[in-house]
């Protein structure tokens, strides 16, 4: 079925599902397929259910004319949401990196919010499926969309880059994430790169940082917006403020890193004519959530966690972090970081030396990976669940939870209870 043919049919439908368990009504089912299910199996229950349509790509035995027969349901899904972007025609900002991205993206929708009417990548959905999706959530009232990107391999973001087809693109840095996928951060550099490739070639825009030579040396030949003085740090204790336009601005992020995050946001700001007070208000609105460096109080306990990702870019800036922070008792516990390939017995090796270097109090050290780790001023564990049964928590202390997803160390907050 033509493209064009099959937006009309979403043109009379709420949105998008691809989860039968969760049916918005009037939407178009779109049957997608994993390792372990087949979306083809619930498209009746989907109809069933409410949705309008069920686009599916395995024969059914059913005439049902609400069912859309199509020969891959996922490249449907990315071909309706390019042919939805280009009829709403709205500019659209990208943005990738190893570190920072979401937190970026979060800071930048608050901001241009206070001009424009805003959409962005809701979560983390930024990949060949969650792409696609922020793509058909904007609506003809959208003004200005923010679409995150993923990668954990070379051609991803090209891919994702000719579904968006962005006006202007953010890469926030080139870390050691997913080493394995990329082949080792000279592959990451040129992955991460291909978002530059695209404004290059089609003559678009991106924002990059002056004080980083990487980004500079690989952006030549686009056209550019240059930022790195648009704010000045002011403090870090714990949380990052700046001075911005004669503002002072106090933002409810932790660590010298967020201090990038928060530059990038302000002079994307400047660049679309947000007023300075109006983007001071929406960095102080604005409170991290989703276990990315949050900080709790369970208690006399104050905690750090950020847990939601991890890579040893990430882990390392935020051992830093902690160590400048004054505080009597420090307890770091490190979950596995994954996607490292041959790397990862090196990398888990020096991120365990810095936190030893670091001399704080305590030193846990979760996972497969942490727990082949040779020191004897750390404690590892193989599993969470060892862990959990080991360990004693000194709750007047100060701690720092970090680690990949896969690890879910927000469980650990269950221990302060």
């Amino acid at each position: 079925m033509e493209i064009s043919i099959l937006y009309s049919f979403y043109k009379q439908c709420s949105g998008i599902s691809t989860d039968s368990r969760e049916i918005n009504p009037g939407s178009m089912y779109v049957a997608l397929k994993g390792a372990r299910f087949n979306g083809n199996n619930f498209a009746l229950e989907a109809l069933k259910k409410g949705a309008s349509f069920a686009v599916v790509d395995e024969q059914l035995s059913t005439d049902d004319p609400r069912v859309i027969l199509v020969d891959n349901a996922l490249k449907t899904l990315q071909h309706l949401a390019t042919h939805h972007r280009n009829t709403l025609g709205i500019p659209i900002i990208s943005l990738t990196g190893s570190n920072g991205k979401t937190t970026t993206k979060e800071l930048l929708h608050a901001i241009l919010s206070k001009k424009f009417k805003t959409a962005a990548t809701v979560g983390n959905l930024n990949n060949a499926i969650g792409v696609p999706l922020t793509l058909l959530s904007f609506t003809t009232s959208t003004e200005m969309g923010i679409v995150e990107m993923g990668a954990n391999h070379q051609k991803e973001i090209a891919f994702l880059c000719e579904m968006t087809l962005p006006d202007y693109g953010y890469i926030s840095n080139f870390g050691k994430a997913h080493l394995e996928g990329f082949g080792g951060l000279s592959g990451v550099i040129k992955g991460k790169s291909e978002l530059y490739d695209y404004l290059r070639k089609n003559k678009k825009e991106a924002f990059v940082n002056s004080n980083d030579p990487l980004q500079l040396e690989n952006s030549k030949g686009t056209k550019r917006y240059f930022f790195g003085t648009h704010a000045t740090l002011k403090d870090v204790a714990p949380f990052v403020s700046v001075n911005h336009q004669g503002n002072s601005i106090q933002s409810h992020l932790i660590g010298h890193y967020n201090f990038q995050n928060l530059q990038a946001a302000i002079a994307i700001g400047n660049h679309f004519g947000v007023p300075s007070q109006d983007i001071k208000e929406a960095i102080e609105k604005y409170i991290p959530t989703n276990n990315r460096s949050q900080i709790l109080q369970k208690g006399n306990a104050t905690i750090i966690l950020d847990a939601y990702n991890a890579n040893p870019s990430s882990m390392e800036v935020a051992l830093e972090n902690f160590q400048k922070l004054e505080a009597t008792y420090k307890t770091v516990v490190l979950g596995d970081m994954f996607e490292l390939g041959t790397a990862s017995k090196a990398e888990h090796e020096r991120i365990a030396e810095t936190a030893i270097a670091f001399d704080f109090d305590e030193i846990h050290l979760i996972g497969e990976q942490f727990s082949k780790t040779k020191t004897s001023k750390a404690i590892t564990y193989t599993t969470f669940e060892v862990f959990k049964n080991a360990f004693q928590p000194n709750k007047k202390g100060s701690f720092l939870i970090k680690g990949s997803r896969g690890m879910a160390l927000e469980r650990m907050l269950e221990l302060f209870d």
